[in-house]
């Protein structure tokens, strides 16, 4: 934003200093003349031998008054400000596109301190979600780029052998771009729940638990694997088609990331207090908190663990991550010690 040149703050500080002197030191030299006039009530020629000796002194006084408030407002200015200019030297370079400068301004807490160690906190933040958006991009990138290569390569293929059987060709090309569709649609969802744009609404989780071990049944039955509900009703407010996608993916991702014969699923809501939970827990093969910790990150997969026909974009539980935050709770992921994963949503009780 363009603007008129103007006074700078240490300016307006140093003629304040000065001003506020000034003012002090007229008033005191009003109260000596008075009370020198009160002393010497009597006597007009006694009342001009002091108003003779008293003025040139009140004036050099002034004068004095006048350069010292000056000379001494601007260097008390400067020094005060000085922290405002490296704030707005930190603030320019992040504007230049640098966000890995931190100002880090020593000394004791005071506002100064506190603006710039907020500033810092959030440059912080600003360069990791940065840096997670650039990782994400790359890796949405790659992920749209895969499929559409092997399309490209079946499709020279036959193209160059045009007696080639094309059912083969097309059910190959069918599940590709089935794929990239899902890989588009749960990109499309993830920028809806960063974006926060929805209506909130009452939703009881037990009832969208209910929904989503109903809808994925079939395939806990198809993967040999035990699905258990429980829990009491948890009010919260939200979007209850994102809420059920949170589930949903948490439920399948139990189901799918599961011990290969006799597995289990354990779906449970619950309420604490102002909050509402959702727990889900799977058996499966012994987890590490270094790969755990890694499991909500874009495009990460159990690969190890993953069914081929349910291999999922690598969005799953990043999309959950992301509606979480967007309905204002708290994602918990914690290992089991038999074995499997304990995930735990944390939301506000409505």
């Amino acid at each position: 934003m363009d603007r008129q040149p103007g006074w700078s703050v240490r300016l307006k500080l140093t003629l304040s200093y000065a001003g506020f002197l000034m003012l002090a030191g007229v008033l005191l030299l009003a109260a000596v003349w008075v009370y020198l006039l009160r002393s010497y009530p009597s006597g007009m020629l006694i009342r001009s031998v002091l108003l003779q000796g008293f003025g040139p002194a009140v004036a050099v006084v002034l004068v004095f008054l006048l350069i010292f408030g000056l000379l001494g407002g601007w260097i008390l200015a400067g020094r005060m400000l000085a922290p405002l200019d490296r704030i707005t030297h930190a603030t320019r370079t992040a504007a230049a596109g640098s966000l890995s400068h931190r100002i880090r301004l020593p000394g004791r807490k005071d506002e100064f301190r506190e603006l710039a160690d907020t500033f810092d906190t959030m440059l912080a933040q600003l360069e990791a979600h940065v840096a997670e958006q650039q990782r994400f991009a790359a890796n949405a990138s790659h992920e749209l780029r895969t499929p559409l290569a092997i399309s490209k390569t079946l499709i020279d293929v036959a193209r160059a052998d045009p007696n080639q059987d094309s059912t083969e060709l097309v059910d190959r090309l069918h599940t590709i771009n089935t794929r990239a569709i899902d890989l588009t649609e749960a990109l499309l969802l993830l920028s809806r729940a960063n974006q926060r744009s929805f209506t909130h609404e009452h939703v009881d989780l037990s009832l969208v638990a209910e929904e989503a071990a109903e809808t994925l049944h079939p395939l806990a039955e198809k993967h040999g694997v035990a699905l258990e509900t429980s829990g009491d009703i948890a009010p919260t407010t939200g979007s209850p088609a994102l809420l059920l996608q949170l589930t949903t993916n948490l439920v399948h991702n139990a189901i799918v990331h599961n011990l290969p014969q006799q597995g289990t699923v354990w779906v449970h809501t619950g309420v604490r207090p102002k909050t509402v939970v959702l727990t889900v827990e799977n058996t499966g093969e012994q987890l590490t908190p270094q790969l755990v910790a890694t499991l909500t990150e874009p495009f990460q997969r159990g690969t190890e663990r993953t069914h081929t026909d349910q291999a999922g974009v690598g969005l799953g539980l990043a999309i959950v991550k992301t509606i979480t935050k967007a309905h204002d709770g708290t994602l918990t992921l914690t290992p089991r010690p038999a074995g499997g994963l304990r995930i735990t949503v944390e939301l506000p009780e409505a």
